[in-house]
């Protein structure tokens, strides 16, 4: 385990549970990675009981979020972002591991998401938490040259000690 993952690993007590205020700043992370971000009627929209917003802070500030809508027992991980300058320390995979052990102990039995078929580094991520491929979307996200596929990816979760 590298000494950033470590020291990532240190700040579980700083992920928390977003609240309507902290648009602002889910705002400007999202607009800043994402070509064709959300717009804040979206993000406002997931703020109701079957969502999860959960967002990572680093000295105060929030570095990072996820979005995960609950249907049955399934949970579906609508958007996860870290802020530009905070990227490859490991804290998408750290927010990952935590919803996903949330989503666990909230009784969900699966984890499925979409990702750009060209965001190889996302789908290396998701790979190697042990996600699997399942399916594709054909046409799902915006790109500048029209549309793009999505691959989509399914974790089994076993429980609240996954």
């Amino acid at each position: 385990m590298s000494a950033s993952y470590r020291a990532i690993e240190s700040l579980a007590r700083q992920v928390r549970l977003l609240q309507i205020e902290d648009l602002p700043e889910v705002l400007d992370i999202e607009r800043m990675g994402y070509s064709f971000p959300w717009a804040e009627s979206v993000f406002r929209d997931c703020f109701r009981p079957n969502y999860r917003l959960w967002g990572v802070e680093l000295s105060g500030e929030l570095v990072g979020y996820a979005v995960v809508a609950y249907l049955v027992d399934e949970a579906h991980l609508l958007n996860i972002c870290v802020s530009s300058r905070h990227r490859r320390h490991g804290f998408a995979r750290y927010l990952l591991r935590y919803l996903v052990c949330e989503a666990a102990k909230d009784g969900m039995v699966q984890l499925i998401l979409e990702v750009r078929e060209s965001n190889q580094s996302a789908a290396d991520l998701y790979l190697s938490e042990g996600f699997s491929e399942i399916g594709r979307r054909p046409n799902y996200y915006p790109s500048s040259s029209g549309r793009e596929d999505a691959r989509v990816l399914s974790l089994t979760l076993s429980g609240p000690d996954h």
